[in-house]
């Protein structure tokens, strides 16, 4: 998988990249939550979720016991087709709960996006740990 596709969906993607991490650097649910479809599936290391609704509800859960979130992404690939497209992010990620404890981790995403209303939007991530530490 390549980066391809016309450059002004490549950059709009990646702005979706972004803005997700800033995001989730401020622990913003509203900013985060509008960046998936109505319809949207994460599957977070085998918990699967459907709909935007439950998706921002189990984010939301799951930030709460945390302290801190440190969350950096790379946009590893982009595929675009017309209004969908594939890609895939690595992720570094250090958590602190909310003892005090750090725990990082690199993960990756893969990723389906969908093009509504003129706006790019995840569609499916699929979250990987490949490596975690404590």
């Amino acid at each position: 998988m390549a980066i391809t596709g016309p450059i002004e969906d490549q950059l709009a993607i990646r702005a979706l990249h972004d803005n997700y991490a800033d995001a989730v650097f401020r622990r913003d649910a509203a900013d985060w939550g509008a960046l998936w479809a109505d319809d949207a599936v994460w599957d977070l290391a085998g918990t699967i979720v459907n709909g935007k609704d439950a998706i921002v509800g189990l984010w939301t859960g799951a930030m709460s016991t945390f302290a801190f979130v440190g969350f950096f992404q790379q946009t590893a690939a982009i595929v675009i087709d017309g209004d969908t497209a594939t890609g895939r992010v690595y992720t570094n990620e250090t958590l602190e709960d909310q003892e005090g404890n750090l725990r990082r981790s690199i993960g990756r995403y893969e990723d389906t996006y969908v093009r509504r209303g003129g706006t790019w939007l995840y569609q499916s991530r699929s979250f990987s740990v490949l490596k975690g530490y404590s």
